[in-house]
Parts: structure tokens; C-alpha cells; sequence
């Protein structure tokens, strides 16, 4: 191998860790004092690298305490091990199986530190989440209340849970704007991307907690990295069909929507949205189109933002 690399498996309540070279296995509880004791574990045994795969959120608190102890981190698409793990034979699947299959595709895919994000970056994600998971909430009690004819006692009852959501969400909009607008470049980021007709607070805010990288990447890679850059599927004399695979599903799926509203407004994209309509393309294939050339419209915009931004620093 080429450098001591800690493979993780995460649980919600263990630490399956397998150190490569050396095969080196144990585990640690998944809260403060266990991620400590890997800490300590990592650095007696010189480890450069701490892997673990990007698991529902589990991995949070140990990505970011490990960063914090000074252990560098990686996070990993669990897909990608899953296939690694096949391609080398390895069926089994054990906790203690991963975390050494994680190491080992670590070390083959020689894979560096993914950056921790900063606090803001952190809070302004997690507030984003929290506002995300009230909305659908509040769309589920709707409809419950929809469906109740003849209640009043469960429809005041729903009554009092949709308006504690409908304040928290306010709450969190103020919070998340606030955060938006002390910050210079975000604030900068946010101002420009406005300028598209379609594009409100919300998607500001999720552009901003899930897909910091917009700006900094070139169009193919942050298309690919939002899940909407066609995937190459041809082989010989076939052409296939270039499906889209993986990427970020919340920054995808406000995209869908933005693109859908912001084509009302903007003739290049009802424009682009009618040859496609003409030349007898899938519904789902404009969807993804229309998706994709907005986002690269606002990574240009975001890109620009930041040259401004930096050159006014």
C-alpha cells in the first residue's frame, strides 16, 4: 500500500475499523469518547488517511471530531466499495469486511482528504436540512387535514401542528437568510444568482448548503457532480442511450423545479426547451436538459461572482 490508511465502517452506534497495510481490526463506540479512543488508535499506529463511506449521516460526528483531533478524513461513495469489493472477489459483507475492503479501495483509488467544511458551512447545511424536512412535513399534515371530513376535534389537532411548522419555518428562513447576508461572498453569490427569474431564497440557500462547490468547478464537473451530466454507454458500433447516475438528489431535485419555473421566463430556455419538445425527446430528457443548462448557467455566474469578489478583496 502506499500509505497507512484506516478503513470505517459506521453504524449508528459502532466504529468497525480496519487498518491496511497490516490488517489491523477493532472497534470504537460511535459518540464523543469512542471517536477519541480511534483518534488514539490512529495515531499510534501512524495513520495518514481515515476513510469512511458517506452513510445517511452517521459518519457526521466522526468526520468532523476526527478533522478536529487533527486526523485527516476522507468520505466515500458506498456504491463505489460495494463494486470494488466484487471486482476483487469479496462477496462476504461483515462490518469488519468493509472497513478493510474500504481501506483497500482507498489505497487503490489513492484517495486524499475530502475538506472539512467550516462552522458556518456546518450550521448553514444544517439549518437547510431542518428547513427541508418541516416543509415535507408540513405538506404531509395538509393533506392529512384534507382527508378529514368529519372531525373538527382532528382537524384542530392538525391545525395546531401545522402552524408550530409553519413558525419554525420562518424561524429558519430568517436564521438562514441572515447567515446568507453577513457573509460577503455568499451574499455576493446569492445577489447574482437572483438575477436568474426563478430562482428565490430557498434555492439560494440549498445551492449554498449542498453544492458549495459551484463556482470553482467547470461545467462538466459540477453537472456531473449534481447527478445531471449523461453518462457515456456506447460500445463497438452501439450508441446507447447516456443515462444520468448518482450525484447530490437535493441540489437535482430543486433544480428540476427551478428550470421548469425559470423556462417560463426566459426565452433561451423556452427556446432550448421547444427544439427539444420538436425533435420528440422523453419527457424526463428535457427535464434533465433544462436542469442541466440552468446550473451551468449559475456556475458561470457563481464563478464570475468570485473572481469579482476575490479581486475586490
Amino acid at each position: 500500500m502506499k500509505k497507512t490508511i484506516c478503513g470505517v465502517d459506521v453504524s449508528k452506534a459502532k466504529l468497525d475499523v480496519c487498518i491496511e497495510p497490516g490488517h489491523r481490526l477493532t472497534s470504537f463506540n460511535n459518540d464523543t469518547a469512542g471517536i477519541a479512543e480511534l483518534a488514539a488508535f490512529c495515531r499510534e499506529h501512524a495513520v495518514r488517511l481515515v476513510v469512511m463511506e458517506a452513510s445517511g449521516g452517521y459518519e457526521r460526528r466522526a468526520f468532523v471530531e476526527l478533522w478536529e483531533k487533527g486526523i485527516s478524513c476522507a468520505l466515500t461513495n458506498p456504491r463505489n466499495v460495494r463494486r470494488y469489493a466484487e471486482a476483487m472477489g469479496i462477496l462476504e459483507k461483515t462490518d469488519r469486511i468493509d472497513s478493510s475492503v474500504i481501506a483497500r479501495f482507498a489505497d487503490a483509488k489513492n484517495l486524499g482528504p475530502t475538506p472539512l467544511p467550516s462552522r458556518a458551512q456546518q450550521r448553514l447545511k444544517a439549518l437547510v436540512t431542518r428547513l427541508r424536512q418541516i416543509t415535507d412535513d408540513l405538506t404531509v399534515q395538509k393533506q392529512r387535514r384534507a382527508s378529514m371530513f368529519d372531525s373538527t376535534e382532528m382537524r384542530s389537532s392538525v391545525d395546531e401542528v401545522i402552524a408550530l411548522l409553519k413558525r419554525q419555518s420562518r424561524s429558519l428562513e430568517g436564521e438562514i437568510a441572515s447567515m446568507i447576508d453577513d457573509d460577503p461572498l455568499w451574499a455576493k453569490l446569492a445577489e447574482t444568482w437572483r438575477e436568474v427569474k426563478g430562482v428565490a431564497g430557498r434555492t439560494v440557500a440549498r445551492l449554498h448548503a449542498e453544492l458549495p462547490e459551484i463556482g470553482t468547478l467547470s461545467n462538466k464537473a459540477i453537472a456531473k457532480l449534481a447527478g445531471l451530466a449523461p453518462i457515456a454507454n456506447d460500445s463497438g458500433k452501439r450508441k446507447g442511450k447516456r443515462p444520468t447516475r448518482g450525484g447530490r438528489a437535493g441540489v437535482r431535485s430543486i433544480l428540476f423545479l427551478v428550470a421548469a419555473t425559470a423556462a417560463r421566463y426566459d426565452k433561451s430556455l423556452a427556446d432550448f426547451r421547444a427544439r427539444l419538445v420538436a425533435a420528440g425527446k422523453e419527457k424526463m430528457v428535457i427535464r434533465i436538459a433544462l436542469a442541466r443548462k440552468l446550473l451551468v448557467r449559475l456556475n458561470a455566474k457563481a464563478r464570475d461572482a468570485r473572481a469579482q469578489y476575490a479581486n475586490a478583496t
